[in-house]
């Protein structure tokens, strides 16, 4: 049987993969494994429960809060939330755990159940997997006073803000921003946390339906967000996902700036003030090799890691850091957060630009974002990549013609026959002509 959980909780389309039941078997599995199997004084559990907005999280949140209750949980019901909220909420309440009900940045017809630990933390494979063999074990099934209580959170969003605005090195006055919400979850607090904060805001994607999330707007849709800027005349804009934790920008003249360009003015603004835990930065393979340029020249260490904020996350607890994050604006600011906040991290931008007095666009400049070529090469044996000799002559001869100013990487796929071949360079065209060759060769030398 294949494994439930992927690379961020329980994931597919809602009333197909991801039922009502399917919902139940889960949350009353969490129940025993993050609940009554870390407990030793006989109280009931506590856990805090939030969505994004799309339709299916109704009848998912009803599923889960009964399987909590009827295994004796406690549960404060927090409504539409980020997932970064739900996380500090678990934190700050004391609570054994959590759950949020998101698909981030897919459709509105997919939803997903990701789990959270005690301190809003994500949870490693060995309690994941414990989840899954739970759900066939007996259940616990309390009577009478035992059984849990739901509750309505009713300070959630209100805790979460001022947790927020509590971060700020400096207020956002004079400043004017756009917001593109993505119809998610931060269409309520994100406006009003930068509002409070002094910024002049002008909102767009924040009237979530149930179906219209990530729909034509968001951090995977940047293009109304470019324009509303520059209509506006706005100092930048700031795009969230569905369940806001990930934040992507945009600069005065409409120009995208990735995650791995916050994550270098974010790392120079720490180190600046001397915030920046051994002046060291955590990012994945995937990040641009002028992040790891800009950084070197900065006098900050990057420390990589895999793909996946999960990974960013492990890296960071090891060293004791406090910035990482992805190219995809994953970014994790460990002294406020426990996993990726896509408004905290647009808070921070704000106030870094308004701090210097300098434009985002001058900020990110201290970057050179190098041509990136990504290319998917599929149904080939990825297992034999490590070993083919003609491949790996193709890679030698690839970064030799590269020298120190590109670099190839070659990736398999966690889940299917693809190996990922890319390849940054000085140039747009020389990427792109080592990696159509390298994918040439992977899909001649190792075809299935």
């Amino acid at each position: 049987m294949a494994r439930l959980f992927g690379t961020d909780g329980v994931r597919g389309k809602a009333n197909e993969l991801l039922t009502p039941e399917l919902a139940m078997a889960l949350s009353q599995a969490a129940a025993m494994v993050l609940g009554h199997e870390q407990i030793d004084d006989g109280r009931r559990p506590v856990a805090v429960v939030a969505k994004d907005p799309r339709i299916s999280g109704d009848f998912l949140s009803a599923a889960i809060e009964a399987g909590l209750a009827a295994s004796g949980v406690d549960v404060h019901d927090a409504g539409t939330l980020p997932t970064p909220a739900a996380a500090y909420l678990v934190a700050d309440l004391g609570a054994d755990f959590g759950v949020m009900i998101s698909a981030s940045h897919n459709a509105a017809p997919d939803n997903g159940i990701k789990f959270l630990a005690r301190g809003g933390k994500k949870l490693d494979d060995a309690l994941e997997d414990a989840i899954e063999a739970a759900m066939e074990k007996p259940k616990h099934r309390p009577v009478g006073a035992d059984v849990g209580r739901i509750s309505r959170f009713a300070d959630a969003e209100d805790r979460y803000i001022m947790h927020l605005l509590q971060t700020l090195p400096h207020r956002l006055d004079g400043l004017k921003i756009v917001l593109d919400c993505a119809h998610g979850a931060a269409s309520g607090c994100s406006p009003e946390v930068f509002n409070a904060a002094g910024a002049q805001v002008v909102v767009i994607g924040a009237e979530p339906d149930g179906i219209n999330i990530n729909d034509g707007y968001g951090s995977t849709h940047l293009e109304r967000l470019q324009a509303a800027v520059v209509d506006n005349g706005a100092d930048l804009g700031i795009a969230h996902d569905g369940d806001a934790d990930r934040c992507l920008a945009v600069d005065h003249e409409g120009t995208v700036v990735d995650g791995d360009q916050i994550m270098a003015v974010m790392a120079m603004d720490m180190k600046e003030r001397g915030v920046l835990k051994d002046n060291t930065l955590v990012a994945t393979v995937m990040s641009n090799l002028g992040l790891k340029i800009a950084m070197r020249e900065a006098g900050i260490t990057i420390k990589e890691t895999g793909v996946g904020d999960r990974y960013v996350l492990e890296g960071m607890r090891e060293g004791g850091y406090n910035l990482g994050g992805e190219q995809s604006g994953h970014v994790i600011f460990a002294d406020h957060a426990t996993t990726g906040d896509g408004v905290l991290t647009g808070l921070h931008i704000a106030a870094r630009v308004n701090a210097t007095g300098k434009s985002l666009k001058e900020l990110a400049g201290a970057m050179t974002v190098l041509p990136q070529v990504l290319i998917n090469v599929k149904g080939v044996d990825k297992e034999a990549a490590p070993s083919n000799q003609m491949l790996i002559a193709a890679i030698v001869a690839a970064e030799a013609e590269l020298g120190s100013n590109g670099r190839v990487l070659l990736r398999p796929s966690g889940t299917e026959p693809v190996v990922r071949v890319m390849v940054e360079a000085t140039s747009q065209d020389m990427a792109q002509s080592l990696a159509t060759s390298l994918a040439e060769v992977v899909s001649r030398e190792l075809a299935l």
